[in-house]
């Protein structure tokens, strides 16, 4: 286990946890997932997509940082600094979109 992977862990433990906590705030049925530079949306999720999706997402890239260091670690470099950067943007992003569509209501 690299050190990374507690930075990955507490990053999918926020991203659970504000999902518990943003759940029942958002009332909508679908939620906004990116917008224009005019501050329209461009897109729309199924509200549980835009909640839960980014889980699988983040244990999915994961594991292929993992398969990429294992089967084929002459092409992986920074693995580490990688793992660290994708936890914080990707958990970044996500409480962005749960907090944009919690003040839509």
């Amino acid at each position: 286990m690299l050190p990374a992977d507690y930075v990955f862990g507490a990053a999918v433990a926020l991203v659970v946890g504000y999902n518990l906590y943003f759940g029942p705030r958002i009332k909508r049925e679908r939620v906004a997932m990116q917008w224009r530079s005019d501050g329209k949306p461009t897109w729309y999720a199924p509200k549980w997509v835009a909640l839960w999706g980014m889980v699988p997402f983040m244990l999915a890239v994961r594991l292929f940082i993992w398969l990429a260091s294992t089967y084929a670690p002459q092409s992986v470099h920074g693995a580490e600094l990688g793992i660290v950067l994708f936890s914080v943007t990707v958990t970044a992003a996500h409480i962005f979109v749960l907090k944009m569509a919690q003040t839509a209501n």
